[in-house]
């Protein structure tokens, strides 16, 4: 998908100010054990056909109204992801700015996953 400059120019600055992951380090990290919230930033219809397995659902329309009642912990490990990774690098920016201080952006998103032939759940 092509995107749009001023969209570009907005997720290259958040960009700048967060960690962001890869669908093989989210893979390696799952496999080793390692703690964290999976949450899933994209729009409902898009998590209907289909997620990350342990994912939960916050769309990028609601999170930043509604994480302090379902993630109270601001430290709380969080790795976001949407379609490709740009939406997740957003959404994480602004959790930080809400004082969230252990989120990521997994770049390549929901995409990138299928690409690589990783299980996916629905329901």
């Amino acid at each position: 998908m092509a995107h749009a400059p001023q969209f570009l120019k907005l997720v290259n600055d958040a960009k700048t100010r967060i960690k962001e992951t890869n669908v093989a380090g989210v893979k390696r990290r799952m496999e080793a054990g390692e703690k964290f919230l999976l949450v899933d930033v994209r729009e409902e219809s898009e998590w209907a056909q289909g997620h990350l397995p342990g994912a939960v659902y916050m769309g990028r329309g609601v999170i930043e109204r509604d994480i302090e009642q379902k993630i109270p912990d601001t430290g709380a490990k969080l790795i976001l992801y949407c379609g490709g990774g740009f939406r997740s690098a957003l959404v994480a920016d602004n959790l930080q700015k809400m004082g969230y201080t252990n989120v990521e952006s997994m770049d390549g998103g929901w995409k990138g996953w299928l690409d690589a032939g990783l299980p996916t759940a629905k329901g």
